[in-house]
């Protein structure tokens, strides 16, 4: 037994075992095309978008601009309201008694507090102790009580200064607090004996945000209008921008275009020349040597017929090698010659290179557009390139069939086979067949399959989905 007929019939046994399918790159709806021209509604679509966002983002900041600079203005102006009150009409109201919780006094302070101090524009007053009690509140039911004191109203005592900030109502003495928030501010008073209290203020929350509408509603018609007005100055620019990207682009297709015309010019004269020249000659010399051969056999020379025969097969393998080398400097027209001679050309090619080229090709298949066809030729191509490479010597069955409204080209071989693993790991170790069919497959949203593994040789599986509807919608 020969080591090709071993290999042959470990794989036969290899094969035996169901290799599964293993999905190499998913049909898509949305191929992956070249990138087309540059067009003014997508740089203009891209404009707007790029505006739109400007401005969200722009409207976001200035809220949060217009928030901050209305509580800071708010702040500060509570802070001078509650100077006034405290040295106006608060400290001169205070007695020593009110230091020491006499109702008589308290109920004093109220009505001054009442008549001169509570409004739209105070909600709140309180005044307390250092300790943290308070001695007097416009809502009774906190007189009396006491509350720690945090660590701002302890500063504004022990270092006497006016304090203001955005009132947290959620702690335990602002359980009576109308609303939400309220801006809250404090400062020390003293008594006419020289006793420090802490005299506290609340300001309804309204006014801020009220200002806040306002500076926004600045913010943004200044940023808009100046949005606006870029947009208007740059408009002209980006046109002819636009117009000058566009006739680069027609001069780079045209140059790409005739270097494409003048390489396919190129190949074909040089097909056209090994063709009818070399190949030609080759085809006269074996024709010659098979004629000497049988001449030398008529003479009885038996030996120099044998060698002339050897050179005229030499010869005849010389001009296989010569026209498979046509096929890949040019192949056939698809479109002149259809896919399925290109395709029992191409299986010609590698016949003679240990490779047995078995073809099943369906009567009838779908009407292909040209970029179908060639996505079937290139893939069988590339395969047949791999089983040459890898899996020579060996036999390979390509089949072209329909199925249901997909084309499926499926080629397999009865080679060595692989880690099907490595196709995950091909830009690190640079299979470039494998990484071509991908590429093909992907370009064009087809299916491609592989079902391999080590003795159980190599299937490829091309699948163009709905190719008939495709080409309907394509018309």
């Amino acid at each position: 037994m020969t080591a090709h007929d071993a290999r042959t019939a470990a794989a036969s046994e290899a094969a035996a075992v169901p290799v599964p399918w293993v999905t190499v790159v998913a049909a898509s709806d949305d191929p992956s095309p070249e990138r087309g021209p540059l067009r003014t509604r997508t740089v203009v679509l891209a404009l707007a978008a790029g505006l739109a966002a400007i401005l969200v983002v722009v409207g976001l900041l200035a809220t949060f601009a217009a928030q901050w600079l209305a509580e800071r203005e708010a702040v500060n102006d509570a802070a001078g309201v509650a100077d006034v009150l405290a040295e106006a009409v608060v400290q001169p109201a205070l007695t020593s008694e009110i230091a020491d919780g006499d109702p008589d006094a308290v109920d004093a302070f109220d009505r001054v507090v009442r008549d001169q101090v509570l409004g739209d524009d105070i909600a709140r007053v309180k005044l307390w102790s250092p300790d943290g009690v308070v001695l007097y509140a416009d809502e009774e039911q906190l007189i009396g009580r006491s509350f720690p004191l945090d660590d701002a109203r302890r500063k504004a005592l022990e270092h006497p200064s006016t304090r203001a900030d955005v009132s947290d109502l959620s702690e335990d003495e602002n359980e009576f607090e109308p609303g939400s928030r309220l801006l809250e501010v404090y400062r020390p008073v003293w008594t006419p004996d020289g006793s420090e209290l802490l005299f506290e203020v609340y300001l309804p929350y309204e006014p801020v945000a009220a200002r806040a509408a306002d500076l926004w509603r600045g913010f943004a018609g200044v940023t808009t209008s100046s949005l606006l007005l870029l947009l208007v100055l740059t408009a002209p620019i980006v046109w002819g921008l636009l117009r000058r990207l566009r006739r680069e682009e027609r001069r780079r297709a045209d140059l790409l275009q005739r270097a494409v015309d003048a390489s396919d010019a190129e190949r074909r004269r040089i097909a056209g020349t090994l063709h009818d020249g070399p190949v030609q000659e080759l085809v006269a010399t074996s024709f010659a040597a098979e004629s000497a051969a049988d001449a030398a056999s008529r003479r009885g020379d038996d030996e120099a017929g044998a060698q002339l025969r050897e050179i005229a097969g030499a010869v005849r393998g010389d001009i296989r090698v010569l026209r498979s080398l046509l096929m890949d400097i040019y192949p056939p027209g698809l479109r002149a010659a259809g896919l399925d001679h290109a395709l029992h050309d191409l299986a010609a090619t590698v016949r003679g290179r240990a490779v047995t080229v078995d073809l099943d090709i369906a009567a009838s298949l779908p009407e292909l557009s040209e970029a179908d066809e060639q996505l079937v030729y290139r893939v069988a191509q590339e395969t047949l390139r791999n089983a040459v490479a890898h899996a020579a010597p060996c036999r390979v069955t390509m089949r072209l069939a329909r199925e249901g409204g997909d084309l499926v080209l499926q080629i397999a071989d009865n080679g060595p086979g692989f880690d099907p693993g490595i196709v995950q790991r091909l830009p690190a170790e640079g299979h470039l067949g494998t990484r071509v069919l991908r590429d093909l497959a992907e370009q064009a949203g087809a299916e491609l399959a592989l079902a391999t593994r080590p003795g159980a040789g190599t299937a490829w599986r091309l699948r163009l989905v709905a190719v008939a509807a495709r080409r309907e919608a394509a018309v």
